[in-house]
């Protein structure tokens, strides 16, 4: 992938150097086992995945250590920056096109656990994005993870990963997240989890749409990057992520989709770059 000397964005927060801002507390027990379960899939929301993680000390209580570089001063700081910035760029264009004003997220990096507005987010539940604070955070260490233990490598698949956070990011201001959590209390545990994987679906799409006018406009997909991309699709497809735990594969539980679906959906919005060819939840067939 072709990044190098591109822009970087001035919405990432480095947050690695500091303690993690917990004051000490951290998750119980139970909630870094549901972590754990959940930990190889990203794209988690903490709100959905840990019930707004109740057993997490309230943010406004948490002590923050933070250190913030500008430009970051490392080759993976600087490769998720540039990438944040390459989305930004994209998607200001959309917005503007359709004549509405595009409002950024922020992105913080961390190692191990940090405090956010949608309580304490962990290195386990891989990369997420909180609606309520707009923030995609990411421990870093969740991409040896897709390289070593998911055997999803490449750069284009670890953009695909922050294009798939910042399209969360796309719902919320089309009002798509909010319409489906206000259904969470209306609905069956089973009911909410096809709409969440209907959302996921679209946050997948939306990260297609990203790639292929990043492409058109930046030229920076190589050889191999389409295929990583896809690969690391398949590999955290929910139907994959239950094999790889020697599980059985139970279709009512997923939240994010199966694998030929990821890649059914990405696939879309990469060849069509089109947000409209997005509506996952207007389509019987996913």
């Amino acid at each position: 992938m072709r990044w190098e000397g591109n822009r970087q964005s001035r919405n990432v927060e480095d947050r690695r150097s500091g303690s993690g801002g917990l004051g000490g507390r951290s998750l119980g027990i139970g909630s870094i086992v549901i972590a754990l379960v959940a930990g190889w899939i990203f794209g988690i929301n903490p709100m959905t995945i840990l019930g707004f993680m109740e057993s997490a000390t309230p943010p406004a209580t948490q002590q923050q250590s933070t250190v913030t570089t500008d430009p970051l001063d490392d080759r993976m700081g600087q490769f998720v920056s540039t990438v944040l910035a390459d989305t930004e760029d994209v998607w200001s264009d959309i917005f503007r096109q359709a004549g509405a004003t595009y409002q950024e997220p922020r992105l913080v990096l961390f190692r191990d656990a940090t405090p956010t507005s949608c309580g304490t987010g962990q290195a386990a539940m891989g990369p997420f994005y909180c609606p309520a604070d707009g923030t995609v955070y990411i421990d870093l260490s969740f991409y040896e993870e897709l390289k070593n233990r998911l055997g999803a490598p490449g750069e284009f698949a670890q953009a695909y990963v922050i294009a798939h956070e910042v399209g969360h990011h796309i719902q919320r201001l089309m009002g798509t997240t909010q319409k489906l959590d206000s259904l969470r209390s209306r609905i069956s545990q089973a009911e909410y989890n096809q709409l969440s994987v209907r959302l996921e679906l679209q946050a997948d799409c939306y990260a297609g749409v990203w790639g292929h006018h990043a492409d058109r406009q930046r030229q920076i997909l190589e050889n191999g990057d389409i295929e990583a991309a896809m690969n690391a699709a398949a590999r955290i497809g929910d139907d994959a992520l239950q094999r790889s735990a020697g599980q059985v594969v139970r279709p009512e539980s997923f939240t994010h989709g199966t694998s030929a679906q990821r890649q059914r959906w990405f696939q879309r919005g990469l060849s069509s770059g089109d947000m409209g060819a997005c509506d996952t939840f207007a389509t019987q067939a996913l």
